[in-house]
């Protein structure tokens, strides 16, 4: 957290006091095959846990998912933060109105939708598309969740 914390953005200092949803981090492929967490901020952790019944997610929610490598000789290294925000209609269309956002174990933001370096997290709002149906959240896998 102290890393993420130095982008100088609420979301890296404040999401580890959120509902953490996962019982314990978890291998996401989609995210390099890190281990994961999944927190959600209380404007949206209600409707978050109803999973692929979501529906559409209340504005004003976000998710953060931070990461980390285990290698194969044990030692760990810390990841990236992914965030998502769900924006008021208009934000961005090709986005279901998600902002993503990515920071760096060294607080560097990467990119951020419709913001500094937006082509760098693109691929972020490519990959959430697959889940239209479910305002383009993807969930946990069963056996982690609270």
């Amino acid at each position: 957290m102290a890393g993420y914390s130095r982008s100088g953005l609420d979301v890296a200092s404040a999401y580890p006091g959120w509902t953490n949803v996962a019982t314990a981090p978890y291998p996401s492929d989609t995210h390099g095959g890190r281990f994961v967490n999944n927190y959600v901020n209380a404007v949206g952790a209600a409707a978050y846990q109803k999973y692929e019944n979501i529906g559409t997610a209340p504005v004003g929610t976000v998710t953060a998912k931070d990461s980390f490598l285990v290698k194969p000789s044990g030692k760990t290294s810390v990841g990236p933060l992914f965030v998502m925000e769900k924006m008021a209609a208009g934000f961005n269309g090709d986005t279901g109105d998600w902002k993503y956002t990515m920071i760096m174990p060294n607080g560097s933001v990467v990119g951020v939708t419709n913001g500094k370096g937006a082509k760098n997290v693109a691929f972020c709002a490519d990959c959430h598309n697959a889940a239209e149906d479910q305002d383009r959240l993807f969930f946990l896998p069963e056996e982690f969740r609270k």
